[in-house]
């Protein structure tokens, strides 16, 4: 179950997780995962709740103030936050979606700790579609170097072109190469001026 609340008029002080749980128990539901957040500028709530053992194959409006579990039966994985992911995030859904097939990320903010990036190679072995037209240019990054994310299975990619000229150099960065090599299918959303590189960077197409 999903909720968004919009104040536009008053200000409320919003239920924290803590809270919305309670709610739940008091009405006899003790299994329940909850995931809240709120935008103290504009006054914006959103609220995920969800029964425990989670038993659907798709997870939607996955945010920031996840906090972790077993979802091995999970294929597909929608994130959305106003806030920026940020890489310890991403190391905790590759181990707690363990057989995640597909992934879309929704968040346009920059992240914020590029610069402490940990050396860790966070894999993803089952993912095979991966979405990122909506995403800031730091989350593809994140997925397409070879050095930061593992992505054995990957065959069909969604991003903005413009996007990912940048992020391979004009298809000629080999940090984002090998993580490319078996895509068949590209959506590439925007302008698209194959350049000389482009079909040696995508052999599989």
């Amino acid at each position: 179950m999903h909720t968004q609340i919009i104040l536009t008029s008053i200000k409320i002080d919003l239920p924290s997780n803590e809270d919305i749980r309670n709610s739940f128990i008091k009405r006899g539901f003790q299994s329940v995962g909850t995931c809240a957040t709120k935008t103290p500028i504009n006054n914006k709530g959103d609220c995920h709740v969800y029964s425990l053992p989670y038993l659907f194959d798709d997870f939607l409006f996955l945010s920031n103030c996840f906090q972790g579990g077993q979802f091995n039966k999970v294929r597909m994985l929608m994130m959305l936050d106003r806030y920026p992911f940020e890489e310890k995030l991403f190391k905790i859904i590759s181990e707690d979606f363990p057989f995640l097939q597909k992934l879309i990320i929704l968040n346009l903010k920059e992240q914020q700790n590029d610069q402490h990036r940990s050396p860790t190679l966070i894999r993803f072995n089952h993912l095979f579609k991966l979405n990122l037209i909506n995403a800031n240019k730091g989350y593809v990054k994140q997925f397409l170097s070879q050095r930061k994310t593992s992505l054995p299975c990957l065959t069909n990619l969604k991003i903005r072109y413009s996007t990912l000229t940048s992020v391979t150099n004009h298809f000629t960065n080999d940090k984002t190469r090998l993580n490319c090599t078996k895509i068949k299918s590209l959506y590439a959303c925007g302008v698209t001026v194959r350049s000389k590189n482009f079909d040696s960077y995508f052999p599989s197409l």
